[in-house]
């Protein structure tokens, strides 16, 4: 089992094949946000939420406008294997839904549209990892053709639109990370370019802007936002390593970056493409320093995961 290089452990790829390898390219050759940027203090409230069936282990990856939350509970070491679930309102027990591909040995639920659609990845026995699109309660599994024939290869989609358009990477043989949206009606794969020598698409919104992350030949990773067919690189103001991994209709961002002192913090950025743009970092009370957004919706709620003091995962809903 392969290992992340980066601080992107335990987000919707934990315990599960991505890496993220250095290699010839540069993000110099996107444009960078170069608007004037401020750092703001929104007050959020913080909900854990965790299925019983693995309370070590929990992660909360898209929210949609009935705050309905997709998932997965299990790590993916032995004997905890990645299960996927829907949760409802109002987040009892009793809301937990599994969903799973079927025939699958483990499975995430990485996102979800706003009709109940999601988007996600499972695992067969041999490891090999494949896109799927649940729609109209119908599974069907994606797997761009670029991706290596092997098994144990890595393909994954992270996240869908009312459209029927899902986002995702596949790694090639290199370990070498590729972007790409699929169209669920008529399987088309359509590559995203982006400068560096690996990239993930991570969410897209009903207008179809995507955002992801890429590494550059350094192992510098930056984030990502393509609107209107151009691509705009971000960084979190005197952090690296941000990772973007959702984004709503309002082309709110939110992910993951390392602070000064390499400590982990989600964030939310409003107005990315300006005139003035606005930071938040996110920090669960009680996960300070190991907070990962992985999903926003049109009110601005957030989902992710936080670990605790026990060195647990928990499963993390933050409204504003």
């Amino acid at each position: 089992m392969m290992h992340h290089q980066s601080h992107r452990v335990r987000r919707s790829v934990a315990a599960l094949a991505v890496t993220i390898a250095g290699g010839a390219g540069a993000l110099g050759l996107l444009s960078s946000a170069a608007h004037a940027g401020t750092t703001t203090s929104a007050t959020y409230t913080f909900t854990t939420l965790n299925d019983n069936a693995d309370p070590t282990f929990n992660q909360l990856l898209g929210i949609n406008v009935h705050n309905v939350i997709s998932g997965y509970f299990g790590s993916g070491a032995v004997g905890h294997p990645n299960k996927g679930y829907l949760l409802n309102p109002p987040y009892g027990q009793g809301n937990y839904v599994n969903e799973n591909f079927p025939g699958s040995a483990q499975t995430q639920v990485t996102g979800i549209d706003d009709k109940g659609n999601t988007s996600g990845f499972w695992v067969n026995a041999k490891g090999t990892n494949r896109g799927f699109v649940e729609w109209n309660g119908v599974f069907a599994s994606y797997t761009d053709p670029s991706t290596p024939k092997v098994a144990g290869s890595v393909n994954q989609l992270l996240g869908v639109n009312n459209n029927g358009v899902a986002v995702g990477f596949y790694n090639d043989a290199a370990g070498h990370s590729h972007a790409y949206k699929v169209n669920q009606a008529t399987g088309v794969f359509t590559a995203i370019k982006v400068p560096g020598v690996s990239a993930v698409a991570t969410g897209i919104n009903n207008a179809g802007d995507i955002v992801g992350f890429s590494t550059d030949s350094t192992g510098a990773i930056s984030s990502w936002l393509r609107h209107a067919g151009r691509l705009t690189a971000y960084q979190f103001p005197g952090g690296t390593s941000t990772q973007a991994f959702g984004i709503n209709k309002s082309d709110q961002i939110v992910g993951s970056y390392l602070d000064g002192s390499g400590v982990m913090h989600g964030f939310v950025l409003t107005a990315p493409l300006g005139p003035v743009s606005h930071w938040q970092s996110i920090d669960d009370p009680n996960g300070i320093g190991s907070t990962v957004v992985n999903g926003i919706n049109a009110a601005g709620d957030l989902v992710g995961f936080y670990t605790d003091s026990a060195g647990n995962t928990d499963g993390m809903l933050a409204t504003p």
